[in-house]
């Protein structure tokens, strides 16, 4: 079978390559070139990073190709991106990329140039259903687990896609990498943007956006208590990078984009950071809308596992959860099966 791997540069898809290769797949490498431009005192990593797939391909000896994505990405996920910021929310451009891109874009043109699946180095599990249908579970290595980020991949997508790390844990996927001698075996994991690597979001932005400052408002008191660089940097339930002193802590409780304002409470309790009741826009299901009464949701990547019930586009939390933050994700599992999920509305 043919299988066409996405090759990131990185220490995972590297080993995905090399065990597709060892099981007796014909496997090709693919580089996705999706964003390769420089900003001030940030050097984007892409060319580092497709020598390094280079150089995996070759030990392996298999073919590499590269797909330049950059116009679509830009479009599909960037763009987003700074639409969503801009309202005030705060977005999460990886659940986009798998989306649009790795999962939809590049399986589209993997696909039509010669390949029968796609595989990445994503740690997750896909199992085929009694019907056919594909379904996606949580990785063994709970704390690698990364199908938080692929609920709003297809079921018909999924049938179509190899995910060989799924039961291992990244302990043992190191080893492997060391035991190959693959030239990535000690490469560091990605930090930060995930197409621009160790660049903070404010660093990002503010290529992108004019931010003027601001005040910085006690909720209870309405007193100003310091100026910010623009409430787009923020977001609900920050504490830190607030400069407001010493003391207990402040929170950022909410903001308004009009005023350009940010409100924050040392009061834990305050009544705006904490939910039992989630309103979700732009649900996604990978096999319909879940029946089930016995249901958890992660509302932030690594967030604990909610018990909760979902109906009508409202999830209703067991117990109380502070901070969500409208933009990201509420992803619903039945036990350790991922069913899908929707974007924080408010």
């Amino acid at each position: 079978m043919n299988v066409y791997v996405g090759m990131s540069g990185g220490v995972d898809s590297s080993v995905t390559a090399a065990l597709l290769v060892e099981q007796g797949y014909q496997v090709t490498g693919v580089y996705m070139k999706n964003w390769t431009q420089d900003l001030p005192g940030m050097k984007c990593p892409w060319a580092d990073d497709l020598a390094d797939a280079k150089r995996v391909a070759v030990q392996l000896g298999i073919p590499l190709k590269v797909y330049d994505f950059q116009s679509e990405y830009k479009q599909r996920v960037v763009d987003y991106m700074i639409a969503e910021y801009r309202t005030g929310r705060t977005p999460n451009p990886d659940i986009m990329c798998n989306q649009e891109v790795k999962f939809k874009l590049f399986l589209e043109t993997a696909l039509a140039d010669g390949a029968e699946m796609i595989a990445t180095g994503h740690y997750a599990v896909v199992q085929k259903g009694s019907s056919g249908d594909a379904r996606l579970f949580r990785a063994k290595d709970v704390l690698k687990d990364q199908t938080y980020f692929l609920y709003r991949v297809t079921s018909d997508a999924l049938a179509k896609t190899l995910f060989p790390l799924g039961m291992y844990k990244k302990t043992e996927v190191r080893s492997m990498a060391s035991e190959r001698g693959l030239a990535t075996a000690r490469k560091k994991d990605s930090q930060g943007i995930c197409f621009v690597g160790s660049v903070g979001i404010k660093e990002f932005l503010g290529q992108y956006v004019t931010a003027a400052a601001g005040s910085i408002v006690d909720m209870q008191t309405k007193t100003v208590l310091g100026r910010h660089e623009g409430a787009i940097f923020y977001t609900i339930g920050q504490r830190h990078g607030l400069n407001l002193g010493g003391g207990l802590p402040y929170y950022v409780v909410g903001k308004d984009m009009v005023k350009n304002e940010v409100y924050v409470s040392r009061n834990l309790n305050h009544e705006t950071m904490w939910r039992t009741t989630v309103r979700l826009r732009d649900t996604h299901w990978i096999n319909g809308v879940p029946e089930r009464s016995s249901l958890v949701a992660r509302l932030r990547h690594r967030g604990s596992l909610l018990s909760c019930r979902y109906k009508d586009d409202i999830l209703y939390l067991d117990n109380p959860e502070r901070a969500t933050v409208a933009g990201q994700s509420a992803v619903i599992y039945a036990s350790s099966e991922c069913l899908g999920g929707g974007i924080i509305a408010d």
